[in-house]
């Protein structure tokens, strides 16, 4: 029988890769000001080449805010430790600086001494339960303010201050926009390795603000954001009916997609966020259906006696890649919305799943299974310059970042003993050169992470 790669961290009737067949609490506004900038400041042209940045890092130097305390030191803190992970900066250490917080116009031999290129300086202030916030960002070498952005919101957003203000620098250093304010949800994991308890956990990128979504009664999976971030899309086993339900990730309120019959899975809202891409089982085999959340119509985009999972539209909605074995062996396959134009993208050694379309639109991530080895890859839309970013033991479920720049996955290490002790699932960054493959932290397993877009302002 022809093993056949089904949707990764489906158990009981669907299992693992490589088996056969069977918040945030609701954001205040935020409200910015731009700020005047140095008379001298240049176009807005990036200040380093990205590519340069992966080989030779940035060095910046981040001052704590001046100003009301914790909020200063503790924004500043957060801003360096999320550049600091992109492996695209080189944050200065504070030990060595000759000058703290300054509020007027740096001294910029003193920083130049130490060997920063940018430098960002600010000031926080508390208005009663609000707090204004502002950063200053200055390019060294020439001495000139290139980015100043003035915040006021609510004082337990100070975390999400911090988050956009690094997306700022992100964007005006490397000319590319950031992904630091947004969310990641996934499945945690708790218990025996074959009694696995997987419930829906949610976080910001950087591991904090984490909480629970479900309370771990029925196996939850494949959760997936819609493009307001506030909404997912989620496999349940409530009630042991395998189905995808819809949450409010704020309320927690759950309702069911549709009355399909047989198992439905592999849900993913479309760009516009006014349908939902899925894969329905019935009589033994897998089609993809597009179910459209207004009037909760069905259209059946795939049919024959093959399994079709794992659907993802392309950012401009005009397209779907997803995985299936009717070619007699699991491979990925693009086409179009309506499901007519069906064409074989992936022509490597090994079978291929999970994939997931860039927010560029310029390349899908995929899941690849070669010889016992895991690999996570991307390849460009018609299946061409395929690279492998890393491999070994399990690893699966790609997901990009809201820029395209960083990919989420998940990994297993394997079992130290015939009892399953020593196994552990934990989540993963890393760039689409495959550089600066890092740990995500999470307080127990982990697998099968989404991440969300840019928070909504």
């Amino acid at each position: 029988m022809t093993k056949r790669l089904l949707s990764p961290a489906l158990l009981d009737a669907l299992e693992r890769i490589s088996l056969s067949r069977r918040a945030l609490l609701a954001a205040a506004p935020v409200v910015s000001t731009v700020l005047a900038l140095d008379a001298r400041a240049q176009a807005q042209r990036p200040v380093i080449d990205i590519t340069r940045a992966r080989t030779d890092p940035l060095p910046i130097a981040i001052p704590d805010f001046a100003g009301a305390q914790p909020w200063g030191a503790q924004i500043a803190q957060v801003i360096t430790a999320n550049l600091a992970r992109s492996g695209l900066f080189r944050p200065i250490d504070r030990r060595a600086f000759l000058q703290e917080s300054p509020e007027a116009t740096p001294r910029f031999a003193e920083w130049r001494v130490i060997g920063a290129q940018a430098l960002v300086t600010g000031r926080v202030d508390q208005q009663g339960d609000r707090l204004r916030v502002e950063f200053r960002l200055w390019d060294v070498l020439p001495g000139t303010q290139i980015q100043g952005t003035a915040y006021t919101t609510q004082i337990p957003n100070w975390r999400r201050i911090a988050h956009i203000c690094s997306d700022a620098i992100y964007e005006r250093l490397l000319g590319e926009k950031g992904y630091f304010d947004t969310r990641i949800v996934y499945v945690s994991e708790s218990g025996p390795r074959d009694r696995r308890i997987r419930r829906l956990a949610i976080m910001d990128q950087d591991g904090e603000n984490h909480r629970f979504l479900t309370d771990g009664a029925w196996a939850a999976l494949t959760p997936r954001f819609h493009p307001n971030t506030r909404e997912i899309a989620y496999m349940s086993y409530a009630r042991n009916e395998p189905r995808v339900y819809l949450m409010d990730v704020d309320t927690r309120r759950e309702t069911l997609l549709g009355n399909f019959p047989g198992m439905t899975l592999s849900p993913r809202f479309s760009p516009d966020g006014n349908s939902v891409i899925l894969s329905a089982i019935r009589g033994g085999d897998a089609n993809i259906f597009v179910v459209d959340l207004r009037t909760r119509r069905e259209r059946q985009l795939t049919s024959g006696p093959s399994l079709d999972v794992s659907p993802c539209f392309s950012p401009d909605g005009q397209k779907v890649v997803f995985n299936s074995d009717r070619g007699g062996d699991q491979q990925l396959y693009v086409m179009d919305a309506d499901g007519g134009n069906v064409r074989r993208i992936s022509f490597g050694q090994g079978r291929y799943a999970t994939p997931v379309w860039s927010p560029r639109g310029d390349l899908i991530a995929f899941t690849r299974l070669t010889r016992g080895t895991f690999a996570i890859g991307v390849m460009r839309p018609d299946g061409s310059g395929e690279r492998i970013l890393s491999e070994g033991w399990q690893m699966e479920g790609p997901t990009f970042a809201p820029n395209g720049r960083v990919l989420a996955f998940w990994r297993e290490t394997r079992a130290q003993d015939a009892r399953g002790g020593g196994y552990s699932a934990r989540l993963a960054s890393i760039d689409i050169t495959g550089f600066n493959e890092r740990a995500l932290p999470t307080p127990a397993d982990a697998s099968d992470p989404a991440w969300s877009p840019l928070i909504p302002g």
